[in-house]
């Protein structure tokens, strides 16, 4: 009899904790386990605000996931572009651009969430993301050119537009990115010494009343006074209005000289749960409790791109799209997927939320664990302890460490690697959005297959 095919979609939070209880619990031959994943490495994305300004490496925030000891799982580097759950396939478009077709009994669509988008002039063409790893090193060697070009400028006009920086989104990818890279530029005067100081100017905008709502009213003010503090304008209620090559428009108005535009105003699920028919929460596939997919045998989803009900809250509640929530229900849909293989009842899945931190970068941090609020240097001993802990293996928590020791003793670099071609790069360029089939063409798709079959 031919062993189950389990394929778990993304190697995220919620994908890898899910392989990597599969291989700790599952016997050998109890069933195939593939992963889909375009890059070899799980993205420790909380930390991205500081690779963008160097306190981190890139490779320390890339975890590999070939460092299992109980390495059973067959790796397919690539991206899943649709699932046809009345066929058991999935549409793989690999690394090299070749569609393969992945059968499976039980599918875990992990697919996590891409930068969520408006229809806002130019924004797609000029706006940069805080999503992926290449963002954040193409994000950095743009910040750091822009330094260098408007120190070799004579145009007042011209160094004015290179050293304004727009940051749109008031949450905690934003808020993160915009104290992290304000506190690079600042760092780097001293190597600039043609530059005005007063030129340079951060700007972060939301068009939410409040920074960071989920902190509540006291820390969302601490937070606000210490960005401000630092010279940071904080403008809420306001968004973009258009965006161009050299300046920004704000929806009050307001026409920026600018060429640095970052954009973190939330995410969307993958658009990977639009290739097929099924129910969604806002955007996001609409689970039971045990995280399978009503109406579809054998297909499970969790993490970003799923609407996990949250049985800790109740009232209809759905757990927000935050790192703790994935790793657990990575866990527990693994214990569920084992249950089924099994002939038992699956359990449902409760987690009550530990808390949030946020690093301002420096000695500046808010943090509220379990309920408790704090701030400053106490806040981010508490923000860099999760961090660290949260980290899966022993080699990225060295790395890690050794970084912010290094960091903290020998100050910041200001090099750009190169990473930034002529030609500058798009959020589509990075999230690859553009990538994905309709229902229509998973269907043509797998109907060729059956054809060649």
């Amino acid at each position: 009899m031919a062993r189950p095919r389990i394929l778990v979609v993304g190697a995220g939070f919620a994908g890898v904790e899910c392989v990597r209880r599969l291989e700790r619990r599952l016997a050998p031959g109890e069933a195939d386990i593939a992963l889909v994943a375009p890059f070899s490495y799980q993205l420790y994305l909380p930390l991205l605000p500081q690779v963008a300004a160097g306190v981190l490496t890139p490779q320390s925030v890339a975890v590999s996931l070939r460092r299992s000891r109980r390495h059973r799982t067959r790796i397919i580097p690539g991206g899943a572009i649709g699932v046809d759950p009345a066929a058991k396939v999935c549409v793989i478009r690999k690394i090299t651009d070749e569609i393969v077709y992945e059968r499976y009994d039980y599918i875990v669509l992990s697919a996590g969430s891409v930068t969520r988008t408006f229809d806002i002039p130019g924004l797609l063409e000029h706006a940069r993301g805080m999503k992926t790893l290449a963002e954040a090193a193409y994000v950095r060697d743009h910040v750091i050119a822009q330094l260098d070009l408007a120190d070799a400028s004579d145009d007042e006009a011209e160094r004015a537009s290179r050293l304004q920086f727009v940051v749109v989104g008031g949450g905690y990818a934003g808020t993160e990115t915009a104290a992290c890279l304000q506190r690079l530029t600042t760092n780097a005067l001293q190597q600039y010494p043609r530059l005005d100081p007063r030129l340079i100017k951060w700007h972060l905008i939301d068009i939410a009343p409040k920074l960071m709502p989920e902190l509540g009213d006291k820390l969302g003010r601490s937070a606000m006074e210490m960005l401000r503090a630092r010279g940071i304008e904080v403008s809420l209620g306001v968004s973009i209005a258009e965006a161009g090559a050299e300046q920004v428009t704000f929806t009050d108005g307001r026409v920026l000289p600018c060429r640095t535009l970052i954009w973190t105003a939330g995410v969307a699920a993958s658009p990977l749960v639009n290739t097929f028919d099924a129910e969604t929460v806002r955007g996001r596939l609409a689970v039971t409790s045990e995280m399978s997919l009503p109406g579809f045998d054998g297909v499970f989803a969790l993490g970003d791109c799923a609407a996990v009900p949250d049985l800790s809250k109740g009232d209809g509640a759905v757990c927000p799209p935050t790192a703790q929530h994935a790793m657990r229900q990575g866990r527990r849909l693994a214990e569920n997927l084992i249950a089924t293989l099994r002939h038992q009842p699956m359990r449902p899945y409760v987690h009550k939320d530990l808390g949030l931190v946020v690093d301002l970068g420096g000695k500046d941090a808010v943090s509220k664990p379990l309920g408790v609020e704090m701030h400053g240097v106490l806040a981010q001993a508490v923000a860099r302890g999760y961090h660290w802990s949260a980290l899966r293996t022993n080699v990225a928590k060295a790395r890690v460490m050794t970084n912010w020791v290094l960091n903290a003793v020998a100050g910041d670099d200001f090099v750009r690697t190169g990473f930034q071609s002529r030609k500058p790069a798009t959020l589509r360029d990075f999230e690859y959005t553009d990538s994905y089939l309709t229902p229509a063409q998973v269907r043509e798709h797998t109907a060729a297959l059956h054809t060649r079959a």
